[in-house]
């Protein structure tokens, strides 16, 4: 088996996760006990035919053997129902207890991790290891234990049929282990493949207007079609391994059978054994080593369900990290930003440096500078999306990793560059899908984003559904309705990362009234922008560079400098510049 190293955190989380399922375990391991005392009946029904009812040419007996032997099977054939139902309860027990940690996983990836390629991979893990654990193969999980039992019967029935079963049974060993090291390689390659096959297949679907209509649709299929090839190539590679391996151990199991019987022959021609016992031993070895046969069959399929659960343990040790036991009171003074370096997660390339700025309560604060200066980069850790690699931000004094994301959000308005609208009504995005949210709300945020009037043209007003990614909607409507989704419940911060960039006249007085109500109400405005329309209604400029603070001063005050927003760094006086940002400013 591979080797998951465990931290104490996962090793919590581990702990936590198997015993929500160990009422059902427990059942299926006393289920397994019972039905593999069960699965002796065939072998001692033989050994009694043979050694009593024939010799004694008993049919009363034959006939309460068979009554016996009937109830036995009937109740065996019961418990393995049960036992698979049981399998099948595990089996939704885990999609129970992954199920939210996966789903709240896609919405903290950014702040944990480099986005996969394929970002819906913790949601193929929770199906493998439910399809895995609801199928046969956990059977022979639960029954392989049981081969030494079996073996040792042999034992007892004579010292040359247990050798026999023992030699065999260590041959079938052996080829377990070679599945598993032979499949522990294409299982992981074609998880990795999957990932790039699927990334291209959804990044054709979600480009597919650009594609179309700049005709390279044919190019990316030759791609695909390389992707597809290595895919198909693996997956048969790792077909092969296991279909030679399992029809290895039929073979194997079938003439330890036949070799069996031909020990049990010599030592009845010896006197040595009963032909009961010849009977009965064959019978007993096939069942023996029937689980070790069905676990090499089932063996890709648990490599990848034991590289699924390995990564969900992972993926809950982040999630649990992430819920602080302390709620804190809603912000309402200000937020400080001290020495704050920031990376891409998952990269230790420093974009921001060093960067410390304080805004109060009633503040409207813009953020200027050349592209690829680091300016999305802060507005995601300014909302918790990035976390700093050093330094901190606070609101009320209090670092955002000690605030509950789902609480933190409430006080958070956030417009990133790339709008992302989902399938529902125009109500249902502005409310951020809040069941209990009130029309009086929406309506309110609608009205301060200045979209109320253009959403009751609407034929279903409020309830227009908008599509996937809002295709119902032009691009500016779009960045409007996330606008209005940003000024949802008061909330205290609004970061707007380039929210005028798909507005006209009309959209950019409705943003500069926005910025200025949510600065009469006492909350924080951060506007990133490189269009000067939409710093009509800030207090402060705050000049970024090179990921570094330039400069940070009365909006007044910096378009007095020359150029503020041309490519090269601003200088500004000493007097405007934040204490620390001196030398990051050289």
């Amino acid at each position: 088996m591979s080797q998951l190293q465990i931290s104490p955190r996962s090793q919590s989380f581990l702990l936590s996760a198997i015993s929500s399922l160990r009422g059902a375990l427990y059942g299926v391991g006393l289920t397994s006990c019972v039905v593999n005392v069960l699965a002796l009946t065939g072998s001692f029904f033989m050994l009694q035919v043979y050694d009593r009812v024939i010799p004694a040419r008993s049919l009363p007996t034959l006939v309460g053997l068979i009554i016996i032997t009937a109830t036995l099977f009937a109740f065996q054939g019961i418990l393995e129902l049960i036992r698979a139902l049981l399998l099948a309860r595990v089996g939704q027990s885990v999609d129970e207890r992954f199920g939210q940690t996966v789903f709240r996983s896609f919405a903290a990836a950014p702040a944990r991790q480099q986005s996969p390629q394929d970002g819906l991979q913790p949601l193929r893990d929770i199906d493998t290891t439910r399809s895995f654990l609801s199928g046969p193969g956990p059977t022979a999980l639960f029954d392989l234990p049981w081969m030494p039992f079996y073996l040792g019967l042999c034992f007892l029935f004579h010292m040359w049929i247990g050798v026999t079963a023992l030699a065999g049974a260590l041959i079938l060993v052996g080829l377990t282990v070679i599945a598993d090291l032979k499949s522990r390689r294409p299982a992981r390659e074609a998880a990795e493949i999957g990932v790039e096959r699927m990334a291209l297949a959804e990044a054709t679907r979600r480009n597919a207007e650009a594609v179309a209509a700049m005709g390279f649709a044919s190019r990316l299929g030759d791609g695909w079609a390389e992707i597809n090839q290595r895919y198909r190539q693996n997956q048969l590679r790792a077909s092969n391994v296991t279909a030679a391996l399992t029809t290895l151990s039929r073979i194997v199991r079938l003439m330890l059978q036949s070799a069996v019987l031909a020990v049990g022959a010599m030592l009845v021609i010896r006197q040595e054994a009963t032909g009961g016992i010849m009977i009965a031993s064959s019978i007993l070895v096939s069942r023996a080593l029937a689980p070790v046969e069905l676990a090499i069959g089932q063996w890709r399929g648990f490599v990848a369900a034991r590289q699924s659960w390995s990564r969900l343990v992972k993926l809950g040790e982040l999630t649990t990290d992430m819920e602080p036991a302390t709620r804190l009171p809603p912000p309402t003074a200000g937020l400080r930003v001290e020495r704050l370096h920031l990376a891409a997660p998952g990269s230790t390339a420093p974009i921001v440096r060093g960067v410390s700025f304080e805004i109060r309560a009633g503040e409207a604060i813009g953020i200027i500078g050349p592209s690829a200066s680091g300016k999305s980069s802060l507005a995601r850790a300014l909302v918790g999306v990035w976390s700093p690699i050093a330094g901190s931000i606070r609101l009320d004094g209090a670092s955002l990793s000690q605030w509950d994301p789902e609480e933190l959000g409430r006080h958070i308005g956030y417009l990133p560059q790339e709008i992302g609208l989902f399938d529902g009504s125009i109500a249902e995005n502005i409310a951020r899908f809040d069941r209990s949210a009130s029309s009086d709300k929406v309506i309110a945020a609608a009205r301060a984003a200045g979209i109320y009037d253009m959403i009751v043209q609407f034929p279903d007003g409020f309830d227009t559904r908008i599509g996937e990614q809002g295709m119902g909607l032009s691009a500016g409507q779009r960045q409007r309705v996330a606008l209005a989704r940003a000024l949802y419940g008061d909330p205290f911060l609004v970061v707007l990362d380039e929210p005028n960039a798909n507005l006209d006249a009309e959209g950019d007085a409705a943003l500069a009234r926005a910025i200025l109500g949510v600065s009469k109400r006492g909350g924080i405005a951060i506007i990133i922008t490189h269009r000067p329309s939409a710093l009509a209604s800030v207090d402060k400029i705050l000049v970024f560079a090179n990921g570094q603070l330039q400069g940070f001063a009365p909006k007044d005050e910096v378009f007095k400098q020359p150029a503020p927003l041309a490519s090269s760094p601003v200088s500004f006086p000493p007097r405007f510049r934040q204490p620390g940002e001196g030398a990051a400013a050289q």
